[in-house]
């Protein structure tokens, strides 16, 4: 499915049942970047704050989160748990979702942000 009109659409048109792990994700992030701007980006919804922060999307066994490369090697201890590779996290559907770790992650994306603009 392409052409997302914004993360509302994005989350609308995915299974009931993920809608709620959805939402939850969304939030997070709101928390941890509340200066960012939600948009649709390679379609998938995104927060955007000088640059791409932070994706995510959905797919048949999971919950993909994209912080970036530099994210999963900093990150790298606590994601043992989780399938990751450089940029990309893996939130299984037969686990709890670690939102705690999502907004940790979301706030050092945000951070790095910021200093990239300072310097």
């Amino acid at each position: 499915m392409s052409g997302y009109l914004n993360i509302d659409d994005y989350i609308s048109k995915q299974p009931l049942e993920i809608q709620p792990l959805l939402m939850k994700i969304r939030e997070t992030i709101r928390k941890a970047a509340p200066n960012a701007v939600e948009k649709i980006s390679y379609q998938m919804p995104t927060f955007w704050q000088k640059e791409n922060l932070v994706h995510f999307a959905v797919f048949k066994k999971h919950i993909g989160f994209y912080p970036g490369g530099e994210a999963t090697g900093v990150f790298a201890k606590q994601l043992e748990e989780y399938q990751y590779s450089k940029g990309a996290i893996q939130f299984p559907f037969n686990k709890e979702i670690d939102y705690p770790l999502t907004y940790e992650i979301t706030c050092w994306r945000v951070n790095q942000v910021e200093k990239k603009v300072i310097q």
